[in-house]
């Protein structure tokens, strides 16, 4: 995508992104991200150009490595670089051929390593390669404080390299709330990182108390461990309870906050969790668990507009969960500080000028 004017002073950047950063079957928060990002900084009146990289990041075959290795070289002498971290932060001797000709920023969603479920040489071989690729760009972009805190102290990053540039969240009707707030959805892939596993658990344990749930989000990234999560939700006699209802976007996941009292978080790792915004953007309060980036898009400066509990522990989830079901003063208390936060929340055109200052 171009610009259709480009304002005078704003130079071409060239945006590397996943391929199927589009595909409605696997949507991601890097994705939208992206996605908005692009379309933010051409709004702005900056030349975009994007580059798809196809490949199965970010450990990609061989062929994989020599697209993107010919895409770069197609981006003229002195030209911006903005490349997704998933692609190529992996690849530290790709971009080390490119960075001395181009200005890179590379931008980190979530820290490699920091994905849950892989090998202990695997999360290590990736961040060893991220470390690497880090220290060739000429910036860093995390997206989120915690991120950017967790870079520094992970690779040895100077701060002043480091730029902070958060998502944005759409403003969206307010939901409207079922007194009893039992209507629970939980967004996100079905993988260890997001804990669906835990949550199933936690949910056992509260079979005693009126809810139903909804997991929407992508099941083929660890087609086994998203078997695991719906063997569970069997072996605990659950399936009339809880739908897992597959990848979910646009109209249909907008009908699922809609739809919903609670957002529930229960992930293992989060770098910064766009879901929450999405949820509070909705005046949708939010159980999470206290990991990563969360407790900060969560809490803003005002009162919790929900729960937070102890990461990987699906009695403290389930300890959360009674809670909110349990005490209407709890769930007052959540919503009124959802529809706080919800007034605080900036737009993505907001990402994209943040984004804009770090490349002039």
């Amino acid at each position: 995508m171009t610009a259709p004017c480009a304002e005078p002073g704003r130079t071409a950047v060239h945006v590397v992104v996943p391929a199927g950063i589009d595909d409605p079957r696997s949507p991601s928060g890097g994705n939208v991200y992206d996605r908005r990002l692009c379309a933010g900084l051409a709004a702005l009146g900056r030349p975009v150009h994007e580059l798809v990289a196809a490949g199965d990041w970010p450990d990609p075959d061989p062929a994989a490595r020599e697209r993107l290795d010919r895409l770069l070289a197609g981006v003229p002498d002195g030209a911006d670089v903005l490349l997704d971290g998933l692609v190529i932060c992996g690849l530290p001797d790709v971009l080390a051929r490119h960075a001395g000709r181009v200005r890179t920023v590379v931008l980190v969603h979530l820290p490699l390593g920091d994905e849950r479920g892989l090998p202990a040489g695997v999360a290590a071989g990736r961040r060893d390669r991220e470390r690497a690729a880090l220290h060739l760009a000429a910036a860093v972009v995390a997206t989120g404080p915690w991120t950017a805190r967790r870079l520094v102290a992970e690779h040895g990053l100077p701060p002043g390299r480091l730029h902070v540039v958060p998502p944005g969240a759409d403003p969206a009707p307010v939901t409207a709330a079922g007194p009893a707030g039992t209507r629970l959805l939980s967004v996100g892939a079905l993988t260890p990182t997001k804990g669906h596993d835990l949550l199933v658990a936690a949910l056992a344990r509260c079979t005693d108390l009126d809810w139903t749930a909804r997991f929407v989000g992508p099941d083929d990234r660890d087609p086994a461990h998203a078997a695991a999560v719906r063997a569970a939700v069997d072996r605990h006699g659950l399936a009339g309870r809880i739908s897992v209802d597959g990848p979910c976007t646009g109209r249909a996941l907008r009908d699922a906050y809609a739809g919903a009292d609670l957002l529930v978080l229960p992930s293992r790792a989060e770098s910064y969790g766009m879901v929450v915004t999405e949820a509070l953007a909705r005046a949708v309060p939010v159980l999470a668990t206290a990991v990563g980036g969360v407790p900060e898009t969560l809490g803003g400066d005002g009162d919790l507009p929900g729960l937070l509990v102890e990461p990987g522990d699906p009695a403290a989830l389930a300890d959360g969960l009674r809670t909110w079901l349990t005490d209407p003063a709890v769930r007052a208390a959540a919503r009124t500080a959802a529809h706080e936060r919800r007034t605080a929340l900036t737009g993505w055109a907001e990402t994209a000028r943040r984004m804009d200052r770090v490349l002039a």
